[in-house]
């Protein structure tokens, strides 16, 4: 399935060299699938280049957010609710190696796998998405990762299983403000119907730019649905279980009236307090329409027929 753009675009044409022809060399060398070091992360001067990256039909023909702004604002609670402060904090304290990923729940091949081996049996591919933050920002990235499907698929999900719960690290040591904001029911969890989990857009990124996710990005796995509001593409997954029923979400668990469930990006369904209707590309000064479902409606429209998208935000 191809997010459709004109023949004639390279990913190299949309991108700017300074910040990314340069880093792409560094994928000439060595001989490993992929590699981390153990303070992987800790910024994207000290980040690890991904080895073996394919490029993916997946791209938009946009210009990509540079990789200052894309790894310096963002949102990440755990550590600090202004913006520019995980890239401060995050690095210091989060440990991406070692790390697993438990996986249980309704599916026949249950474990404890750690982080390498959850994404090995997937070649890695570049994808450029566009990410839509429910504050009414957004940005184009270029993630590095496996499509969640097939790696879903290995676990053996079975009848019973409808939706795929998500689970970030909680650990007060590593994302300090697990002990300080009261207010959040921590750990961050996230959720999705298992028919958008296995949609072929759905996606677990490990990298950015063609390196190792930083901490502040979600370090060392998190997830991308790229036509959902951002903060349903949890970070730092630890957990994932296969569930009957609709699983809790944290945003939606403290404010439901102001984040749903599905949170698909919808323009004409604002959020209690501001607009959706357009939205600011982070890098340039003047405000451009929201898509509806981030622009990937001919891809993922099917998922919700016969919806209420006003109703099941």
């Amino acid at each position: 399935m191809l997010i459709r753009r004109p023949p004639d675009v390279r990913p190299s044409e949309i991108t700017p060299q300074s910040s990314y022809l340069s880093r792409r060399n560094l994928l000439a060398g060595g001989a490993a699938a992929f590699a981390w070091a153990a303070t992987a992360g800790a910024n994207p001067a000290s980040a690890e280049s991904l080895d073996k990256v394919a490029k993916s039909s997946f791209v938009v023909d946009e210009k990509l957010t540079s990789l200052e702004d894309v790894t310096h604002y963002n949102n990440f609670y755990e550590y600090s609710i202004d913006k520019d402060q995980p890239a401060r904090l995050a690095p210091g304290r989060l440990k991406p190696r070692p790390w697993t990923v438990k996986v249980e729940g309704e599916c026949g091949k249950p474990g404890v796998v750690d982080v390498d081996d959850f994404v090995r049996h997937s070649a890695l591919e570049e994808r450029v998405y566009r990410h839509r933050c429910v504050e009414a920002w957004s940005m184009v990235i270029p993630w590095v990762g496996v499509p969640l499907g097939p790696v879903l698929q290995r676990f053996e999900p079975g009848s019973k299983a409808k939706y795929v719960a998500f689970q970030t690290l909680l650990d007060a040591e590593q994302m300090p403000e697990q002990r300080t904001s009261l207010i959040y029911p921590w750990p961050y969890t996230e959720g999705l119907r298992l028919d958008e989990a296995m949609h072929p857009l759905a996606f677990l990124a490990v990298g950015l730019y063609g390196e190792t996710l930083p901490a502040q990005s979600g370090a060392p796995i998190r997830l991308v649905v790229p036509w959902k509001y951002g903060f349903k593409s949890i970070k730092s997954i630890v957990a994932i279980r296969f569930v009957e029923q609709q699983p809790p979400t944290l945003w939606n668990a403290l404010a439901p009236s102001e984040y749903g469930f599905y949170s698909n990006v919808n323009p004409t369904v604002d959020h209690p307090r501001w607009s959706q209707a357009k939205e600011r590309r982070i890098g340039e000064f003047l405000k451009r329409p929201t898509l509806m479902f981030n622009g990937y409606g001919e891809q993922v429209a099917g998922l919700y027929a016969g919806m209420d998208l006003n109703r099941d935000f």
